[in-house]
């Protein structure tokens, strides 16, 4: 495919009438103050991006997805009765977890595969992919917030972001099953880490494989700066790879999940 053809100029709406939303919410009307979110929950691409130049081999590898995600949020949400915002595009459209306009955003080589259709991308091009899924997607995890918020009797709701990540990186074999990503906010982070320490048939890395003090848009934008409990954790995607680990992995993740937020006290405006 000609790289010249992504160069053409866009209209100020990048979604068709066929493309699917830039966001999906599961269980809007969940009763407890927590909203989960998946920033790569889907490797849809918008049909006039044409694949972004990719194959379908490429489109279902992790560098399109958080592979699994989706359908772990999506039980989570049923089994905590909380909503879960979903993204509806891929990460290389563009990633509604890095700050718009960084070199991950739009990324043109990703695990060391060439986006040709991340290539020559101006600012109106950029911000088109910007207004149409980063800031519907982030708008969307405001509104539920505040829904939440108003509707909690006082309690500020906690942010629960669920991703997964590959089993082998430049060929390190990753051992933990889990990762707890975390930056300054303890309050969610220590007590998944000491409940999925406590089996002893888990590995969980606290900021492995990935530091929340390095990578976390969503968290600190939505959660470390509004003072809301919030922690990132990630799912080792080997152990995500039918719908029977899936279930697995969710109800696993969901049974220390309802431990740490049994308690009232988590439900506070700190800022750390």
């Amino acid at each position: 495919m000609n790289d010249l053809s992504f160069a053409l100029p866009l209209s100020t709406t990048l979604l068709g009438p066929d493309d699917p939303p830039p966001f999906t919410i599961v269980n809007p009307t969940g009763q407890t103050p927590v909203v989960l979110v998946c920033d790569h929950a889907s490797n849809a691409i918008p049909a006039r991006l044409n694949q972004l130049g990719l194959g379908p081999a490429d489109l279902a590898r992790h560098i399109a997805w958080d592979i699994g995600a989706a359908r772990v949020s999506q039980r989570l949400a049923e089994r905590l009765d909380a909503p879960a915002v979903l993204c509806g595009y891929s990460r290389l459209v563009i990633d509604c977890n890095r700050p718009p306009g960084s070199p991950t955003s739009i990324a043109e080589v990703s695990d060391g595969t060439h986006i040709p259709g991340n290539k020559k991308i101006d600012d109106s091009m950029a911000e088109t992919r910007v207004n149409s899924v980063f800031w519907p997607y982030h708008h969307a995890i405001t509104r539920m917030l505040a829904q939440r918020w108003r509707h909690g009797h006082g309690r500020a709701p906690a942010l629960i972001a669920i991703h997964s990540f590959t089993p082998v990186m430049g060929g390190f074999h990753r051992p933990w099953h889990l990762g707890v990503l975390w930056n300054r906010d303890p309050r969610l982070a220590l007590p998944i880490l000491e409940q999925g320490q406590a089996d002893p048939e888990l590995c969980v890395g606290d900021n492995q494989p990935y530091s929340g003090r390095e990578v976390g848009f969503t968290m600190d934008t939505h959660g470390g700066a509004a003072g809301l409990p919030h922690v990132e954790i990630e799912i080792r995607q080997d152990l995500l790879a039918d719908a029977a680990g899936c279930e697995r992995w969710a109800a696993r993740v969901g049974e220390i999940l309802e431990v740490v937020l049994s308690d009232p006290a988590l439900y506070a405006v700190r800022h750390y």
